[in-house]
């Protein structure tokens, strides 16, 4: 009988969540579009950028130069300047992320085998993107140094660095971003339903006739779980497709340690929403929690930016971000078959915080009926 009352929850779930048609197009039509623009909108690879080349050598080592930043593919326009307040001008209304000033004695200096120096400005303002261009004339004028009578001289003295790129020899970047979209996206779409859920039945009135039906409240959590759950795995399955068949990502580990993560993470998520849910007293404040939560949870993630580069007193924080765990075991599965020792490793933590959550959601639910 037991068994029988959360059955007919969760099917009372899927009608509340599938009836309407407005949200059986939120449950599905968003998330693949959110996932197809952020794959290519989502990137912090730094191209079609803007910068500005002052030329007041007239050697052709400064020709040379000039050509080989023209020629870069990083660069979508390279202007012409005429002297350093235009310079000044197209820096400071954000024309030019950079500009590369070439000293009247640049060649002469290079013919002479003598030191010289080449000055580059970058805006400061978007240092990310400026460290990165930077990083891109670093290299075209590394490569313009070999090529010069000294460099030519000294090349046989150096030392050869070959990079070789493992899981990722390209480098490209959607196989970095869609695992990471797959994690992010079912956190977004699993955190809103679930913490909508005892929200919308207190706000409508239908709490107090579950509150009066045979269930108890173990099984009214456990029936509150398992549908986000299994639109949880449903989205993440179409995420696999469309990363595997669409952009090209390759699946090199085991689906089975992929999905075997996705439920402890998903689990963990749902802990968290039907927490929130059981909090809230209206849809809304279920709405503006779930976003408490999730903002954070990105950015203490290592999605956007390494956990190492974080404070030392931050780091610890992270721990119990569900995010931090899943992002290891999809980005893992796809591009270098995660063994099933770091598999275990990640999902024990999810699991942990399952549990915390899921039992947190169900004190709170008693303590919100007395």
């Amino acid at each position: 009988m037991r068994w029988m009352r959360i059955k007919a929850l969760i099917i009372k779930e899927f009608l509340a969540l599938l009836r309407d048609p407005r949200g059986r197009a939120v449950l599905i039509g968003p998330p693949i579009i959110q996932l197809f623009i952020f794959a290519y909108a989502a990137t912090l690879e730094v191209t079609n950028v803007d910068v500005m080349v002052l030329n007041r050598d007239a050697g052709s080592w400064g020709e040379e130069l000039l050509h080989r930043i023209e020629g870069a593919p990083t660069f979508r326009t390279v202007a012409h300047a005429q002297g350093p307040e235009a310079v000044r001008d197209a820096i400071d209304t954000q024309r030019v992320i950079a500009a590369v000033q070439i000293g009247p004695s640049f060649s002469r200096d290079i013919e002479a085998g003598l030191p010289t120096d080449i000055e580059v400005i970058l805006d400061g303002r978007k240092s990310n993107a400026s460290q990165i261009v930077g990083g891109y004339l670093d290299e075209i004028v590394t490569g313009l140094a070999a090529d010069t009578p000294v460099g030519q001289r000294l090349a046989s003295a150096a030392i050869d660095i070959v990079p070789r790129n493992w899981f990722n020899p390209n480098l490209i970047y959607q196989w970095f971003m869609v695992p990471n979209l797959i994690a992010s996206i079912a956190l977004v779409i699993g955190l809103i339903v679930t913490a909508l859920s005892i929200a919308r039945e207190r706000e409508l009135g239908t709490l107090d006739q579950l509150m009066v039906s045979p269930l108890r409240t173990s099984e009214i959590i456990l029936g509150k779980l398992t549908p986000p759950m299994i639109i949880g795995l449903f989205n993440i399955t179409l995420y696999i497709l469309a990363a595997v068949f669409f952009f090209e990502v390759p699946l090199r580990g085991s689906l089975l340690f992929l999905y075997g993560g996705a439920i402890f993470y998903l689990a963990a998520v749902v802990g968290v929403g039907l927490f929130i849910s059981a909090m809230a007293m209206t849809q809304q404040q279920a709405i503006l929690g779930a976003f408490l939560f999730m903002v954070p949870a990105m950015l203490l993630s290592g999605f956007a930016t390494p956990i190492d580069n974080m404070p030392r007193w931050l780091q610890p924080v992270t721990l119990i971000n569900p995010l931090r765990y899943f992002l290891v075991i999809v980005n893992g599965v796809f591009l270098r078959d995660l063994p099933i020792g770091e598999v275990v490793k990640n999902a024990v933590p999810l699991a942990l915080i399952a549990m915390g959550t899921l039992s947190a959601a169900a004190w709170l639910f008693r303590r919100r009926l007395e």
